[in-house]
């Protein structure tokens, strides 16, 4: 006799689940069942019991009757919102790449900005000092070259002379400054002819034959 092949449903995947569970022993639930806690013992038992049932589905196929399992229209729409997670999660992943490359890339151009903000600013303060020293060394030719006026710093002849050559031992340029400056100050006095004298050697230090002979005179 033709055996004709029949199709299992979701219901009857069920339904041969019990029997196969039970004995065959169909118990019916009067109560609405409580909803069901997953853990993996019980992840494991379903697991089991899958198995199973393609065994004795594999034997039924072996022993010439077929069977057709339709898959229920709820698992087809689970499988389809599982698939376009799934997109969707690789799309997050792929945004989060992008992000984090992003961030590295802006994280070594921040570094880099770092390092030459560090080096324009260590720059800058030598230009600084340097202006410095030049604007201070400008002032002092300044006054070096302009015109001898008379200056008394301490109101003295004998002292402000004294100064001047302690000044003319550590500066021969200033120290002659203000040899001139006593010369001006106090005219005509011996503390006068010294600061001449001492001026006239300065120039001859200097090699400066010509202007040491005028100071001497």
């Amino acid at each position: 006799m033709l055996k004709t092949p029949f199709r299992l449903t979701k219901p009857a995947v069920l339904t041969a689940i019990g029997l196969t569970l039970i004995g065959g022993a169909v118990v019916a639930q009067v109560q609405p069942m409580e909803p069901i806690q997953w853990d993996k013992r019980r992840l494991d038992q379903l697991d089991r019991n899958v198995r199973r049932l393609e065994r004795a589905l594999t034997q039924r196929n072996a022993a010439g009757e077929p069977v057709l399992v339709e898959l229920d229209p709820e698992v087809v729409a689970l499988q389809g919102q599982v698939s376009i997670l799934e997109r969707r999660l690789g799309d997050v992943e792929q945004t989060f790449q992008r992000m984090n490359a992003d961030s590295e890339r802006l994280t070594f151009q921040l570094d880099e900005a770092t390092r030459e903000n560090t080096q324009l600013s260590r720059r800058l303060r030598d230009l600084e000092g340097r202006v410095e020293r030049a604007e201070k060394a400008a002032e002092e030719a300044a006054a070096l070259n302009g015109p001898v006026v008379a200056n008394s710093p301490t109101g003295d002849a004998a002292q402000d002379l004294q100064a001047a050559m302690r000044l003319a031992g550590e500066d021969a340029v200033r120290g002659g400054r203000a040899l001139e400056t006593v010369i001006v100050t106090w005219p005509n006095t011996p503390q006068a002819r010294e600061a001449n004298s001492r001026l006239g050697d300065l120039h001859v230090a200097a090699r400066d034959n010509a202007a040491a002979v005028q100071a001497y005179a």
